[in-house]
């Protein structure tokens, strides 16, 4: 592996085309992935791993998935762009339409972070305002606005937190503290009439598995609404993934804007922003608020999409999803206490994140406090083992509907070798 890495780094920044696939927070060096299928992911000397990445969440159904394949080789049979518009748009964006509770109207774009910085760009539009406000811990895609952090915990405006970000851009960014509704009240209210959306994972996907603390994200739309301002869910990993309409729909809460990622595309290259009517009714061409992309509804990422979210409607899907993710999570969580291991795994359906943590994660804060050094031990031994977790602390691990038993007893015996390993460290 090591030989692969040191030829793509002499013509890829890093040896890697994103920053978290170069182990920077686990050490060693990147595994190269040849092939999927199911539940598995191969590297290119032939090692097999139960993969619990899953590129980041999108394959729920798991890797190859035979339908989803067929509609991709009859779709590229047809051509792999127009620059025009499609059926199967229409119908797609009646299927989204259709499973997710608050959104009307939808627009496919290119990518999770193209529909962020869209949908922020439409709540300026639509309240007249320029500020908007994320949360510490919470990640939206590389746009400049939201690279942003705040400091120390507390709630401040936002410092740049990349070169090449302006200050004066990254000033309109406030950042408040994950389920701390007050954090977001103060900002609310010492500029009342300056800020156009609050944008939100609602469930914290980017430091692992932090869920929202119950009344959070109904306060969040309740100052929405006192202050005039958008409520954004950034639901690139938890739409379609948590449930069948998002963490909305599991939650009962309805933003007035949604984002989208891969997962409407089968696992493809794809995104989307949608929301009510009334807003979306600002982009162009049917109002003033531009944004394009030529490649935007790519034939072969709807093909791949339709097939994924008419497979996810199918009667059952989601209890397999939960049974499969809770037999994962027990072992787990079975194999630390073996070892007395201190653990805490937070889980929201089929997706979840074990911490080196003696105490409740509710926050970057509590993220940050885990024992990273005991993980980095425990990813590599993973490995060695044959099972690949995401390489970070920080990343949701994802389970999909083919981590049944094959896979799981694999994972047993490999999680009670990485936390002896972890608990000698």
């Amino acid at each position: 592996m090591s030989d692969q890495f040191e030829r793509a780094k002499k013509v890829i920044p890093g040896g890697v085309n994103s920053p978290v696939r170069a182990y920077k927070s686990v050490g060693g060096d990147p595994v190269f992935v040849d092939r999927a299928k199911g539940a598995y992911v191969w590297d290119q000397d032939g090692r097999e791993y139960v993969d619990f990445v899953l590129s980041y969440g999108p394959q729920i159904l798991g890797h190859t998935h035979p339908a989803i394949n067929d509609a991709l080789v009859e779709a590229l049979a047809r051509g792999t762009s127009y620059g025009a518009p499609t059926e199967a748009e229409t119908e797609i964006a009646t299927l989204i339409c259709d499973m997710v509770p608050s959104v009307d109207m939808v627009r496919l774009v290119n990518s999770g972070t193209e529909a962020t910085m869209s949908a922020i760009r439409l709540a300026r539009a639509f309240t007249g305002r320029d500020r908007f406000i994320k949360f510490d811990g919470c990640y939206h895609g590389h746009g400049d606005g939201f690279l942003v952090k705040a400091g120390s915990g507390a709630l401040t405006l936002g410092n740049p937190d990349s070169p090449g970000v302006p200050h004066g851009y990254a000033e309109l960014t406030s950042v408040a503290d994950y389920n701390d509704l007050e954090s977001v009240r103060r900002l609310l209210v010492e500029r009342p009439d300056q800020f156009a959306a609050i944008i939100v994972e609602p469930i914290a996907g980017n430091i692992g598995c932090v869920l929202p603390q119950p009344g959070f994200l109904a306060g969040l739309r309740d100052l929405c609404d006192e202050f005039g301002a958008l409520l954004v869910f950034d639901e690139v990993m938890t739409g379609f993934r948590v449930a069948p309409g998002g963490a909305q729909e599991l939650f009962d809460i309805r933003p007035d804007l949604t984002t989208m990622g891969k997962v409407i595309g089968g696992g493809l290259p794809v995104g989307a922003y949608g929301g009510r009517s009334d807003v979306m009714n600002l982009v162009a061409p049917l109002g003033p608020m531009y944004q394009a992309g030529t490649l935007s509804g790519n034939p072969l990422a709807v093909a791949a999409g339709l097939v994924a979210l008419t497979e996810l409607r199918k009667p059952g899907i989601y209890d397999v999803l939960e049974g499969n993710a809770a037999a994962i999570v027990g072992i787990i969580e079975e194999a630390a206490a073996k070892v007395d291991c201190s653990l805490v795994v937070n889980r929201v359906g089929s997706m979840f994140c074990p911490y080196f943590s003696s105490h409740p994660v509710e926050n970057l804060a509590d993220v940050m406090s885990g024992d990273r050094s005991r993980h980095q031990v425990f990813f590599h031994e993973l490995l060695a083992q044959g099972v690949m977790p995401a390489p970070s602390p920080f990343e949701a691990w994802f389970v999909s509907t083919e981590h049944t038993n094959e896979p799981q007893a694999k994972t047993r015996a490999a999680m009670e070798r990485a936390f002896d390993a972890a608990m000698r460290n």
